[in-house]
């Protein structure tokens, strides 16, 4: 069946979808980029316009348009494929064999969400245009600049409780639909009154929701969508899609706490800034971003919240390999944009006078003790083997020790053995439940690169003397990729070599998965009471393995 995802394909060029994320060039038949995910030095992100398929070599990643949306944007396949098939005018509808039943409704939904979203940007941005007060407020208190207002499609709420309903409805919307966009309030009235407008715009330049800034006083300052269809405030980065190109760029990405601070920055030429919006940092926030670049800067007030948001992102930020640090000096303004309204110069020398995350927690947290008194001595420490327990690069680690004693007067040793003993402690008081390491049926990266490599040499070098134990994969976009890996890795190799290759990636191969078995059945013994009936039979099976041929 020639199915909605053949017809996004045949619409959307591989090149051109990939192209919006990864400056390319040609290579031969092949183009050629840097790694979104910022790994490789060298470009080493290859993509087959003839196969569309794509494959990092960095990264260890490929596929075809879907699987790269999916990675790159950190979505689910079915939301991947309501994405390609905006940008490639496919209604997914249409397509029995994608929208069964309630997913079909489920899709409807959403679009006629997505259609009553456009169509209230473009009622708001109307509204800001024909009130003088909203203009004064917005141009001159707020100081934005026409070409800002536009780009960030900012417009204006009226105060009539009902004044988007009535446009809607004359629009065939019905109440139900306008909820389920997130425009009403609990008393089926306009939920936005008064209030400037600043949609929430997706990656993919869709509005799916809005920040309301109050005109005047009154509580809350800020009103924000709630939770629907189309925004999920754990995965939302606002003014990501204005800024990922400056990102891709300019290599870094600037976190700060607010919306307005994010528009003054991109107005102040300082495009790579982007707010969580109503939420604090998640996970899925860092792994989008950093995706992008692995240099991620804060921009964070120095107060009470801001330490613990920094606390926080510290502890995300370890678990991905990202490289955090801090900007700090805002000349004694209270935010970013407070900065600029002074000099927009300010914040530009701002943003590269950052300093490692953990250094500014550790200045942040000696400025508020007295490591005079013992009680607060002992809180600082408390605090300070906290945070070194998340750096996991050793030289790093080591530094970071020496800092700490220095700054408590005491020696490294003694540091250590309080480390080692909370530690103990730790462990005690921690139920295995939480102890235990997430489970995954991935192949550890080296794995899948050596695998990648023998497969694409027994299907296109017609290896027969060395018997690769590893099944034939039978989807297409899977020999594609294969097909592009052996192209690019075996070109300059001459023929008469591939069995010797092989023979020498397989012996590799055998031995790093027998490590990783190894690991697996210690990491699964931690996990277990030595009174559990499996234990004995996975020490049995460890210890077989561990009597086996020696490791090379």
């Amino acid at each position: 069946m020639y199915d909605a995802k053949e017809e996004i394909k045949s619409r959307l060029p591989v090149e051109d979808v990939i192209s919006q994320y990864v400056e390319l060039k040609r290579a031969g038949r092949n183009l050629k980029g840097r790694s979104p995910w910022g790994v490789d030095k060298t470009p080493s992100f290859m993509v087959s316009p003839e196969k569309g398929i794509w494959h990092d070599f960095s990264a260890n990643k490929g596929g075809d348009i879907f699987t790269f949306v999916m990675e790159v944007e950190g979505i689910s396949f079915k939301e991947a494929m309501e994405k390609l098939a905006r940008q490639a005018g496919v209604e997914l509808s249409k397509y029995g064999g994608f929208n069964k039943g309630s997913d079909r409704r489920l899709a409807q939904r959403k679009a006629r969400a997505r259609e009553a979203l456009v169509l209230a940007t473009r009622y708001y941005q109307a509204c800001l245009a024909h009130s003088r007060e909203v203009c004064e407020y917005v141009f001159y208190k707020r100081n934005l600049e026409r070409s800002t207002v536009k780009e960030f499609k900012i417009g204006y709420a009226p105060e009539n409780g009902h004044a988007l309903i009535d446009v809607l409805k004359k629009r065939d919307f019905t109440l139900e639909e306008l909820e389920f966009a997130g425009l009403l309030n609990r008393f089926k009235k306009d939920l936005f009154r008064h209030r400037m407008m600043i949609p929430f715009i997706d990656t993919d330049g869709s509005v799916i929701g809005y920040t309301a800034r109050i005109i005047g006083s009154g509580e809350p300052k800020y009103l924000n969508t709630p939770e629907t269809l189309l925004f999920n405030k754990s995965r939302f980065i606002f003014g990501l899609y204005q800024a990922k190109e400056a990102i891709r760029r300019n290599g870094y990405v600037i976190i700060v706490e607010g919306n307005m601070d994010v528009i003054s920055s991109h107005q102040a030429g300082v495009k790579e800034a982007v707010a969580t919006s109503g939420t604090a940092m998640t996970e899925q926030h860092l792994k989008i971003l950093s995706r992008l670049t692995s240099d991620i800067r804060l921009a964070y007030d120095g107060d009470a919240a801001g330490v613990k948001a920094t606390e926080r992102a510290v502890e995300l930020a370890g678990e991905l390999g990202i490289d955090l640090t801090i900007i700090s000096n805002y000349h004694g303004a209270k935010d970013p944009d407070e900065l600029i309204q002074k000099d927009p110069a300010l914040w530009r020398a701002a943003v590269d006078e950052r300093i490692p995350a953990v250094d500014w927690l550790l200045q942040k947290y000696a400025e508020s003790l007295n490591l005079s008194l013992a009680p607060d001595k002992k809180k600082y420490s408390d605090i300070a083997l906290h945070l070194l327990s998340l750096i996991k690069d050793e030289i790093e680690h080591e530094d970071y020790e020496q800092k700490i004693a220095k700054t408590l007067d005491v020696t490294v040793e003694a540091l250590r053995e309080k480390g080692e003993r909370l530690g103990r402690q730790l462990k005690k008081s921690t139920t295995k439940k939480y102890l235990k390491k997430p489970k995954t049926k991935a192949l550890p990266d080296h794995l899948k690169r050596l695998e990648d490599a023998l497969l694409s040499l027994k299907i296109f070098g017609g290896i027969t003397k060395t018997e690769i134990p590893l099944k034939m994969p039978e989807d297409e976009t899977r020999l594609s990729e294969l097909e592009l890996i052996f192209n690019t890795s075996y070109e300059n190799m001459p023929e008469v070599d591939y069995e010797k290759e092989a023979a020498t990636l397989l012996k590799r191969y055998q031995t790093e998965l027998k490590k990783s078995e190894i690991t697996n059945l210690q990491d699964k013994l931690e996990d277990l009471s030595e009174d559990d009936p499996s234990y004995q039979e996975t020490l049995a099976k460890l210890n077989q393995l561990l009597k086996s041929k020696p490791l090379e």
